[in-house]
């Protein structure tokens, strides 16, 4: 059977059983069962139906483990006396389990495993590759993250803003192992999307969309990080871009603004300019001022001084950074960078360097050393005061 389509079933079918009266962790077992049975259906064998397909199989999966069991005799009896046919309402049911799997219960990371998991639809050896930890790992994690909700109803979930944070988070693990989790991460949004009526949820859709149009982009044949000013603009997808900015205006024309509509600003204007000395800094500070006011974060007013860099000119920007706690991910590259505009060369080179040694990655290191000797041999070259 097509398992990108059984992907898309899972998080309904979870919801039918946890409404008929399983609890979430029995459920999300189950399914995953029939799952497996659905993948080893030969190509003659798929029912018309797939969905009530799954929840019939699911549902007798989760009856008889509930058998098993003599302490659940009383709930099975309950709950095998309600017909397991009739409509679902899927898209609730499916809505409802996102918020669950994003409850604020959880840790970030147990979320983010678990939402992938049973909405997502993906193994935990599948999970545990992506995130590059050993299998049994990631299945204490999914584990305790069902026992810490398994009293939470599915009608007690967790709020909206948990939810976009945990995809955003999916979404920043980008690729690795055998799964891509950008392209998992826009596959949920998608979805979340179409079943909330939320400007945020959308907001989010085409951030994601227009981030990942440059995604070839971004890194070089040899794996280098290659900055935004330098990325071959003839490879981003148009395709992408074109549905971001789409579905982003028609967020922005609720007029119910947040921080991922204002992202997503900022990431069209960039998408939209035809090279980086055509950017339009001026309205990027502006969203920039936009954002600030949403989230207060320290890390959006570090990005700020950059655009300010662009549009006012370096010095402006070191003006901004000079407000800005130094202690900051990022601040001495952005300090190197400004420094570097400003044609301040020795100081730019030692802040390049020192920002390398606290690079939390490879390829970011790497990046910030080659600039330090690129700004060092600049200096060398250029004529005495």
């Amino acid at each position: 059977m097509n398992e990108p389509q059984l992907r898309e079933l899972v998080p309904a079918v979870i919801g039918v059983l946890v409404r008929r009266g399983a609890d979430f962790a029995a459920a999300e077992d189950a399914v995953q069962e029939a799952l497996i049975r659905a993948l080893e259906a030969g190509p003659g064998e798929q029912p018309r139906d797939l969905k009530a397909w799954l929840i019939s199989v699911a549902w007798r999966k989760f009856l008889d483990a509930a058998r098993a069991e003599k302490a659940r005799r009383e709930r099975e009896l309950a709950v095998e006396a309600e017909p397991p046919g009739g409509p679902v309402p899927a898209a609730d049911d499916t809505l409802r389990l996102y918020f669950l799997c994003a409850h604020p219960t959880l840790p970030p990371s147990s979320a983010v495993a678990l939402t992938l998991r049973a909405v997502g639809g993906l193994t935990t050896r599948q999970i545990a590759a992506a995130y590059l930890v050993p299998e049994a790992t990631m299945a204490q994690r999914i584990s305790r993250a069902k026992r810490r909700i398994a009293e939470v109803r599915l009608d007690e979930p967790g709020d909206l803003a948990t939810v976009l944070r945990v995809l955003y988070l999916v979404f920043n693990e980008g690729y690795s192992g055998d799964v891509d989790l950008a392209a998992e991460a826009i596959r949920l949004a998608r979805q979340l999307a179409t079943l909330s009526d939320e400007p945020e949820a959308a907001g989010l859709l085409a951030l994601m969309l227009l981030h990942h149009a440059r995604r070839t982009s971004r890194t070089g044949p040899d794996g280098r990080l290659v900055p935004l000013a330098e990325q071959d603009r003839s490879c981003w997808d148009t395709e992408l871009i074109t549905e971001g900015v789409a579905i982003l205006q028609t967020a922005l024309a609720r007029d119910r603004l947040g921080e991922y509509q204002a992202q997503a600003a900022i990431a069209a204007l960039h998408a939209d300019a035809p090279t980086a000395s055509e950017t339009d800094w001026v309205q990027i500070v502006e969203w920039y001022d936009e954002l600030l006011l949403l989230t207060g974060s320290p890390i959006v007013r570090l990005n700020r001084a950059v655009a300010v860099g662009e549009a006012d000119g370096p010095q402006a920007g070191l003006a901004e950074l000079a407000e800005i706690d130094p202690t900051l991910p990022r601040y001495t590259a952005v300090a190197a960078y400004l420094r570097e505009r400003a044609g301040d060369l020795g100081p730019a080179a030692d802040l390049y360097a020192e920002a390398a040694r606290a690079a939390t990655s490879l390829a970011e290191r790497d990046h910030l050393t080659r600039e330090a000797a690129r700004v060092r041999h600049a200096e060398r070259k250029s004529p005495p005061p």
